[in-house]
C-alpha cells in the first residue's frame, strides 16, 4: 500500500521564503499543489485544490493569513499553519482564535515544520470529530475545553505529544463507546480523585511525622 502524500498549499509574498518552504516540504515528503503570493489567490486556490494543509504568511497583500485561516476553518477546507516573525508574536493569539491550528516563527528550518504540521492536522481532525459528535456550538466549546484539559493531563503523565494523546483519546472513545466529552470528563475526574488521595496520604505522613517528633521530645 502506497503511503499517503499530504497535499500542501503555501501562501507567502516573499519569493525566497516561499521557494525555501517549498523545497523543505518536498524534501520531507509533502506535495506542494498550489502556491500564492496574496491572500485572495490563496483562498481561491484552497477552494479549488482542496489541500490537506495550508501554510500562510501572517501578512500578505489583499487578505492577510489570519483572515484566510478564518475562512478555511469556517468552510472546513483544511487546517492552516501561520508563518510569523518574532515581532508579530502578539498576533498569534488572534490567529488561533481565527482558526489557525499552529504557527511557525521565522526564520525556520525543516525540523520546525513536521511538529507544527502534526499538531495542525491533529487539531483539525479533533475539531471535525467534535463537530460530528456535538452539534450545539456552546456545548462544542465546552467539550473542547474539557478535551484540552484531558490532553494536558495525559501529555504530562505519559510524556506523549499532542497528536499522540488525541489518537489515544479517540481510541478510548471507540473502545469504550463513549463520546470524547465523556472520555475527557472521566480522565479529569480520575486524575482529581487520584490527586486527592495523594494529598490525603501526604497529610497522613506529615501528621505521623509530627506525632513521632513530639513523642521523641517527651522521651528526652
Amino acid at each position: 500500500m502506497s503511503k499517503e502524500v499530504i497535499k500542501v498549499l503555501i501562501a507567502e509574498d516573499e519569493a525566497i521564503i516561499k521557494l525555501d518552504l517549498k523545497e523543505m516540504l518536498e524534501e520531507i515528503g509533502f506535495k506542494v499543489v498550489a502556491e500564492a503570493s496574496d491572500g485572495i489567490k490563496a483562498l481561491e486556490l484552497a477552494r479549488m485544490e482542496k489541500p490537506d494543509l495550508a501554510i500562510l504568511d501572517i501578512k500578505m497583500p489583499g487578505m492577510d493569513g489570519i483572515k484566510v485561516a478564518r475562512v478555511l476553518s469556517k468552510e472546513n477546507i483544511c487546517p492552516a499553519i501561520i508563518l510569523t516573525a518574532y515581532s508579530q508574536k502578539s498576533l498569534v493569539e488572534e490567529a488561533v482564535k481565527a482558526g489557525a491550528m499552529a504557527y511557525i516563527v521565522k526564520p525556520f528550518d525543516s525540523s520546525d515544520l513536521l511538529p507544527a504540521i502534526e499538531i495542525a492536522r491533529s487539531r483539525f481532525e479533533e475539531m471535525k470529530e467534535l463537530e460530528r459528535q456535538v452539534t450545539d456550538l456552546k456545548e462544542r466549546l465546552e467539550t473542547r475545553k474539557l478535551v484540552e484539559r484531558a490532553k494536558g493531563i495525559l501529555m504530562k503523565e505519559l510524556g506523549l505529544s499532542e497528536p499522540e494523546v488525541f489518537r489515544l483519546l479517540q481510541k478510548f472513545s471507540m473502545d469504550r463507546r463513549l463520546s470524547l466529552k465523556e472520555v475527557a470528563e472521566t480522565i479529569i475526574k480520575d486524575t482529581a480523585r487520584e490527586n486527592n488521595k495523594n494529598h490525603q496520604r501526604k497529610n497522613k505522613k506529615e501528621k505521623q511525622k509530627r506525632k513521632t517528633k513530639k513523642k521523641n521530645k517527651k522521651e528526652k
